[in-house]
């Protein structure tokens, strides 16, 4: 007898069911649709033989990959050859997927079934499955089917910000609706300024530079030569500009009032200032046609590239067409209408506005066209499936289509595509290395420019953090410099002494010299003196801040002077010794006086 298992893949992990009643449930499907919903009745056709759980979110994307690939992972080769009989042939292995049942097949051996039968009973483990795993909820399946969902998504598109095509099909049909309403508002303009200025018309053929005369000259009447110098830069043609000149001196036109051109002036702003974000536009369709379909732009330029793959839907798409599809791309409606009327069908679609069809014979459009088609379908390959974007293999193939043209129109032999492409593939790699050393380039400047920042800001946390309780610091210092810095003129902190204030003393001491000589009695009564100033010193030093002391131990010897410097230290205290020493030098003079 066979034994049916089931094998059942979830979010959480592998599950081997095994199937009682093999030959009744084979013959009775019927009863097997409404048992599958009744809980009961499913517990007593399938038993749970094991159940293999993934142990992370990472392991489970890869599973799946495996499964959706056809491809037998290392957790489900060991459940299998673990749990399965050993007997191969009389097992049989049912599976929801039949390209996993093929792989399982071909590696293990096990004989596999899809379809039937296996549906049904796998309809009813999905059902059932939170209630045949012990310990597994409703609500913890459900949530780990959603984040593999999400991850085997995110996984499968691979999304590049640099190579979405929806940003083609976008610009290029804003392109084109611009283009027709630029037409449609130039063609008013002409026909509005026409009544008060109906010769410009013939001079002036593009529509931009139509509306921009308009715009600047207004009133024909106030066209002078002082204006001509503005006009052929307008025009870009001297004379052209002179012709507008002449004609509005002797022009046909109808007066017109300052609020018509007033009305006039601003739409033709308007048009101006669309046909200037017309240019911006198409410079950046051509940006991104460079990043997205590099080849294919090469090949045959951005405006008709764009247009092939809006008209696919996608450049994936694009790249799945055959070349007759990409040959009529855009000529549905004519090839249908052939069809029907059994006559001629087109020739070329899209592909008609490059350069190339329109350069070819008569006789040869067609054939040019299928060989364009050709190349072009091989371009949109390349750039959707390579991983580094270069226009090398578009030049090449652009290359071909010029040799395949002189080759219609001269006999000239061209190249093998054999020997082309060998020469591309070699440009390819050295312009891919040359771009993987440029984004090298540029990230490793990211990653400078990066250190640099997190540096600053660090720095600038810690200046911070610091400044705080030096900026407490500073404000409890700053009266204390103040009060220094009034009375001093001269700087004692070091204990050097000013040259200026030092030389008065010098004076005073030469006039006592003179005194002295003139008598002996003035000897001792200077002696008497000195030993009074000397005593006043140490009275003033403990009044001092004890960082002055500190400084002033070393000049003791320049303080015997005289007296006169003691004002110079700061506070109360110094003040008032001051005006001691100043009554003892007059009561000095008194006793001089007195003995002379």
């Amino acid at each position: 007898m066979v034994l049916l298992h089931v094998l059942f893949e979830h979010a959480v992990g592998y599950a081997l069911l095994a199937l009682k009643e093999v030959e009744e449930i084979s013959l009775l499907l019927p009863q097997v649709e409404e048992c599958v919903l009744n809980l009961g009745k499913f517990h007593n056709i399938v038993r749970l033989v094991a159940f293999c759980p993934f142990s992370s979110s990472q392991v489970a994307l890869e599973n799946a990959n495996a499964v959706s690939e056809g491809v037998v992972h290392e957790d489900l080769r060991l459940l299998l050859e673990t749990h399965l009989p050993t007997k191969k042939k009389k097992v049989l292995l049912g599976v929801g997927d039949p390209k996993i049942g093929a792989a399982i097949q071909e590696e293990l051996g096990y004989n596999c079934q899809t379809g039937g039968v296996i549906a049904e009973i796998l309809r009813g483990v999905r059902l059932h499955f939170h209630n045949l795993v012990k310990g597994l909820t409703d609500l913890s399946a459900c949530k780990a089917q959603l984040g593999l969902g999400h991850s085997y998504s995110r996984a499968k598109v691979k999304f590049n910000v640099n190579r979405v095509d929806n940003m083609i099909i976008q610009s290029i049909s804003l392109l084109d609706q611009l283009d027709k309403d630029i037409n449609t508002f130039s063609m008013r303009v002409r026909e509005w300024y026409g009544y008060h200025f109906p010769e410009l018309v013939k001079i002036i053929n593009d529509n931009a530079t139509y509306c921009r005369l308009a715009q600047f000259i207004g009133n024909r009447r106030e066209l002078n030569e002082e204006k001509l110098e503005k006009l052929e830069e307008l025009t870009m043609d001297a004379a052209k500009a002179k012709a507008i000149l002449d004609a509005s001196r002797s022009s046909m036109g109808m007066d017109i009032s300052a609020i018509d051109l007033i009305n006039i002036e601003s739409f033709s702003s308007r048009v101006v200032s669309l046909s200037e974000y017309r240019q911006s536009l198409h410079t950046y369709l051509r940006s991104k046609m460079s990043q997205v379909a590099p080849s294919l732009s090469a090949l045959i330029g951005e405006a008709v590239g764009a247009r092939l793959i809006a008209h696919a839907g996608s450049l994936t798409n694009l790249a799945k067409y055959p070349a007759s599809t990409v040959q009529i791309l855009g000529a549905e409606k004519a090839l249908f209408r052939a069809l029907k009327t059994r006559g001629n069908t087109p020739k070329y679609g899209l592909i008609f506005h490059s350069t190339f069809i329109g350069r070819a014979a008569a006789k040869n459009k067609g054939r040019i066209s299928r060989y364009l088609a050709n190349k072009c379908s091989i371009a949109s390959r390349i750039d959707c499936f390579s991983e580094v974007p270069t226009s090398v293999f578009g030049e090449k193939l652009r290359e071909q289509v010029e040799e395949r043209l002189s080759f219609y129109e001269t006999g000239e032999i061209p190249r093998k595509n054999l020997d082309v492409m060998k020469e591309a593939m070699v440009q390819a790699e050295e312009a891919a290395a040359e771009i993987t050393r440029k984004l090298e380039k540029q990230e490793k400047k990211r990653l400078k420019k990066e250190k640099k920042r997190l540096a600053a800001i660090a720095l600038a946390s810690s200046e911070n953090s610091s400044s705080t309780p030096e900026e407490c610091e500073e404000t409890s210092e700053r009266p204390k410099k103040k009060k220094k810095q009034k009375p001093q003129e001269a700087p004692q902190e070091n204990g050097m002494e000013d040259p200026s204030v030092s030389s008065k003393p010098k004076k005073k001491k030469s006039f006592s010299k003179g005194e002295l000589v003139s008598s002996d009695l003035e000897e001792t009564a200077g002696s008497g003196s000195l030993p009074k100033r000397k005593k006043s010193f140490p009275k003033e030093e403990p009044d001092s801040d004890p960082e002055e002391s500190g400084n002033k131990r070393v000049p003791k010897k320049k303080r015997k002077f005289s007296s006169k410097e003691e004002p110079l230290s700061s506070g109360p205290e110094e003040a008032a010794a001051s005006k001691s020493s100043s009554s003892k030098k007059k009561k000095k003079l008194r006793k001089l006086s007195q003995e002379n």
